[in-house]
């Protein structure tokens, strides 16, 4: 059984939507950040298993809390999207079949289109693609997208992780390289619709490059 865990913060007026088409896919938990808003009342109303955590922890904290929801619910492996309409969760066919392919990848990334990007975070994401990218030795189109289908294997081993914000999702592809994991790609729509951000640029940068330094050091000597 594959489960959707949606991590969420104050996206009321858009959870619902995505919840409602996942959930024709696949059972949906939705972990609710701390948001100050409706997120939770209407995750639930749509048919998620909702886990309200407080205060503010972050997207990292908000994943591992959704896996470890998803794995005492018998999950197998465990999809997962963003809360704020960026994902298109009609698309989760398309990660599905992937998953389905041989060899069986450990890891599923849905590769976005930089050029549908507003200028500043089409930027921010290529400079990070070919950093990170250097790093771990290898091509990785998109470290940061977050919408993703991630076996078991790599689902415990990052759950021991004491990353809290989008640095997680970096530190997941380095997890699975470092223990020899098949890592796919499954091209997907680029949303923006002028939805708020959470990412504060100055300490986005500064902690994208101790992931980076992080990544090269694990990748290089994987042992120490």
């Amino acid at each position: 059984m594959i489960i959707a865990v949606i991590p969420g913060y104050n996206e009321g007026p858009r959870i619902a939507d995505v919840v409602g088409v996942a959930a024709a896919h696949l059972p949906v938990v939705v972990v609710d950040d701390g948001s100050s808003d409706d997120t939770a009342a209407r995750a639930r109303a749509s048919g998620a298993t909702v886990i309200e955590q407080q205060p503010n922890q972050g997207k990292g904290a908000a994943l591992r809390a959704g896996f470890r929801r998803a794995l005492a619910d018998g999950a197998d492996d465990v999809l997962t999207l963003d809360a704020d309409g960026q994902h298109d969760p009609a698309e989760i066919p398309e990660f599905l079949s992937a998953w389905a392919a041989e060899p069986r990848p450990d890891l599923v990334i849905g590769r976005r289109n930089f050029r549908a990007m507003p200028p500043i975070r089409r930027l921010s994401n290529l400079l990070g693609g070919r950093a990170f990218s250097w790093a771990v030795g290898r091509p990785i189109p998109d470290n940061q997208s977050g919408y993703r289908l991630v076996s078991r294997r790599i689902v415990e081993a990052t759950l021991a992780s004491d990353e809290h914000g989008f640095e997680f999702e970096v530190e997941m592809i380095t997890t699975c390289i470092r223990l020899g994991g098949m890592i796919a790609w499954v091209p997907i729509r680029t949303i923006y619709a002028g939805e708020p951000s959470h990412i504060r640029p100055i300490a986005h940068l500064r902690s994208f490059i101790r992931i980076v330094r992080k990544a090269r050091r694990e990748v290089q000597h994987p042992l120490a």
